[in-house]
């Protein structure tokens, strides 16, 4: 985000966020990205045109990036929680899927760079957020003006990649430690939060991510087989009412707390707040999880169970049971 384009270089481009007072951010996940700025709402509208500027793909610019990847690359494969993570995904979509591919790679070429940004980086699909704008309609109008001759991008839908459940297993049995990671088809928005944080309150660490729910753990080489055990007794229980209670307070202070944590934690739940329901307001925010009911969560994880569930196990795993063997505990 932010290189240089047709118009300005990086350099210039950066230099116009200082000299306005301003903070550029930047974030990406599976499905999708964020660029951004924290501004005052009287230079809010002039950096607009910042946000789409037609990347020009300077040699400079991509050899930087590259090597920025492959460092961050190197770091997230010799972190275990980062592997089982990607592991988890290539079990739940298939390694060869959007979703199941690895989210961290330094081997794209130069050439497969300026497609996937070309393709994905425009105006269509994309989802402006801001806030602390006194004149709505008056923004819009600049808005559209600044934005007029910015790439649009690929008009065509994103690709889609369905749950099919599986396993992933990485052994390295030097580590001395095995973690474990079983995920399902599972809720998204509010939902799949407060089934994650029931999960957490059950015994396991929950996650939910992408439409993707479920627990994991880790444990020496001796209690691998333990851990599975653990995790699968938190998918199991029932859940009561308290702990839905509890679980709802919990998402929705962490929803709540992420409205102040910063401008890219702002945007970004205000993006998935569009995409999911159209709209956007703290209220609105607040109200889904109370809207949320016991059996709303138990149905969720009801119907997550009978799911082909996604396995992956990383490190110590000798004594880490197998997808089919796992299964039979949801069956």
């Amino acid at each position: 985000s932010f290189k240089s384009g047709s118009g300005a270089s990086s350099a210039l481009i950066l230099r116009a966020f200082e000299d306005a007072g301003a903070t550029p951010f930047s974030s990406a996940g599976r499905t999708g990205a964020t660029v951004g700025y924290t501004a005052a709402p009287d230079q809010a509208i002039d950096l607009v045109s910042l946000l789409g500027v037609e990347c020009s793909f300077e040699k400079w610019d991509v050899r930087d990036a590259k090597s920025l990847a492959a460092v961050e690359t190197a770091e997230a494969n010799a972190n275990a929680h980062v592997v089982l993570t990607e592991s988890v995904f290539a079990a739940a979509f298939g390694a060869q899927s959007a979703m199941g591919r690895p989210y961290y790679s330094a081997d794209a070429s130069a050439s497969a760079i300026e497609a996937f940004r070309t393709r994905g980086y425009g105006l269509n699909g994309a989802v402006l957020a801001a806030t602390g704008i006194a004149d709505h309609a008056a923004f819009v109008a600049a808005v559209e003006e600044a934005l007029s001759d910015a790439p649009a991008g690929n008009a065509d839908a994103p690709a889609s990649s369905t749950f099919v459940g599986g396993e992933a297993r990485i052994a390295a049995p030097s580590t001395g430690y095995a973690h474990v990671a079983l995920g399902f088809a599972g809720p998204t928005g509010p939902l799949g939060e407060v089934v994650k944080q029931c999960l957490t309150l059950q015994g396991a660490a929950g996650f939910a991510s992408s439409g993707l729910v479920g627990v994991y753990g880790s444990a020496d080489s001796a209690g691998a087989s333990g851990v599975v055990d653990t995790l699968c007794t938190a998918l199991t229980t029932s859940v009561s009412a308290d702990t839905v209670k509890r679980a709802k307070g919990l998402a929705k202070a962490q929803a709540l707390f992420a409205l102040d944590d910063g401008s890219k934690a702002l945007a970004s739940a205000m993006t998935a707040s569009v995409l999911e329901t159209g709209t956007f307001s703290a209220a609105d925010v607040a109200g889904a999880y109370d809207a949320i009911t016991d059996k709303d969560v138990n149905g969720a994880i009801a119907a997550m169970l009978k799911t082909n569930p996604a396995v992956a196990a990383v490190g110590d795993i000798a004594a880490v049971p197998y997808h089919a063997t796992v299964a039979t505990r949801f069956s």
